[in-house]
C-alpha cells in the first residue's frame, strides 16, 4: 500500500506539559508513512527547543493569522505540503494505531474527503469511550446533534478539500474559535459524508484545563453564529432545541435569567422533550448550578 504523507497541526498555547505529552503521542504512532508535525504557538512565546529533524520532524510555528485556535489551525495547514492534514489538540492523546487505521479507512473510500474516529474522554482520572454508533455521517446527522464523539482531534482531511473552493480553512470569525469545528464538519459532510471509524482511538482531556471551559459569553456567541452560518440546524427540530436548551443553560449560568427564560421557550418550542431545557429551568430557580451539573456529566464523558 502506497501511505500518503500526512502532516499533524497542533495548536498550543501555554500547556507545555501538556504539548509534549501530544507531541510525544503524535511521534509514537505507528505509521508506515512519511509523518511531519507543525507545532503552532497562538498569544504564547514559542519553544523553538521542540523543533526536530529526525524521522518525523517537528516544525515550530508562530501564528501570523488571527489571533486564536481556529488562526492557528489554519497557519498549520498552511505551511504544510502534505497530502492529508490532521489536527491534534495540545491536551489529547492519540493511540499508537489511530492514524494507521484511520487513514486506512479514509482511502477506502476514493470519493471521501474527511474522516474522524471515536474518542476517550478523560476526566478526574475517568476514562470513558464516546462512539458515534456509524460508518458515515451526513450533514443531517450534524444538525441533529454536535455529535462530541466527532472531536477535532480526530479530523483527518486531504489536504486539497481545504482549498477555498472546496471545504475551505478553518472559520476565523467563529467567536472564540468555539464551534468551529462543528462548522468545518458540517461543511465537509455537505460535500461528501464524512468518514468515520467508530473506535476509540483518541484519549480527549476534559476539565478546566480548556481555555474555554467556562467562558459562558463566548459559548452563546458561538452557538447563535452557528444558528445564522447553518440553516440546517434550525431546519431540524431536535437540533434547534439541543442548541436553544444549550443557550438557556449558558445564559442561566452567567446570570441573565431574562435570556435564559426566551432561550428555554425556543426550545420548548421546538421540541418539548429537550433535557437542557430542565436543566435551564433548575438553574434559574437556583435549584442546581450548571457548573455542579456539567461536573457530573463530564464524569460520564458527556457535556450539556
Amino acid at each position: 500500500m502506497n501511505w500518503p504523507t500526512v502532516g499533524v497541526v497542533i495548536p498550543t498555547r501555554n500547556r507545555p506539559e501538556l504539548l509534549r505529552r501530544s507531541i510525544a503521542a503524535v511521534r509514537n504512532q505507528r505509521y508506515p508513512g512519511e509523518l511531519k508535525i507543525v507545532v503552532v504557538y497562538d498569544q504564547a512565546e514559542p519553544d523553538d527547543l521542540l523543533a526536530r529533524t529526525d524521522d518525523v520532524p517537528v516544525r515550530v510555528l508562530t501564528n501570523w493569522r488571527a489571533a486564536g485556535l481556529a488562526g492557528a489551525r489554519n497557519t498549520g495547514i498552511l505551511a504544510l505540503d502534505t497530502e492529508l492534514v490532521a489536527f491534534c489538540d495540545d491536551d489529547d492523546r492519540w493511540l499508537p494505531d489511530k492514524l494507521r487505521r484511520q487513514v486506512a479507512a479514509l482511502l477506502a473510500e476514493p470519493e471521501a474527503e474527511f474522516a474522524t474516529c471515536a474518542i476517550e474522554v478523560e476526566f478526574e482520572g475517568r476514562t470513558t469511550p464516546r462512539l458515534a454508533g456509524r460508518s458515515r455521517v451526513t450533514v443531517e446527522d450534524l444538525a441533529r446533534s454536535r455529535m462530541a464523539m466527532l472531536h477535532s482531534s480526530s479530523f483527518l482531511i486531504r489536504r486539497e478539500a481545504l482549498a477555498e473552493d472546496a471545504i475551505g480553512l478553518v472559520a476565523e470569525d467563529a467567536p472564540g474559535s468555539q464551534n468551529e469545528d462543528w462548522d468545518l464538519l458540517l461543511r465537509a459532510a455537505r460535500r461528501a459524508p464524512i468518514v468515520h471509524l467508530d473506535e476509540p482511538l483518541v484519549q480527549v482531556l476534559w476539565g478546566r484545563s480548556s481555555h474555554y471551559a467556562y467562558e459562558y459569553a463566548t459559548k452563546i456567541s458561538s452557538l447563535r453564529w452557528m444558528m445564522q452560518r447553518h440553516p440546517e440546524i434550525s431546519g431540524c427540530r431536535p437540533g434547534a432545541a439541543r442548541v436553544y436548551g444549550q443557550l438557556a443553560c449558558w445564559s442561566a449560568a452567567s446570570g441573565n435569567r431574562s435570556q435564559a427564560w426566551q432561550f428555554s421557550k425556543e426550545a420548548v418550542r421546538a421540541n418539548w422533550r429537550e433535557p437542557r431545557t430542565a436543566i435551564a429551568l433548575a438553574a434559574m430557580t437556583g435549584a442546581v448550578k450548571v457548573e455542579n451539573v456539567l461536573s457530573a456529566l463530564h464524569k460520564r464523558g458527556r457535556g450539556i
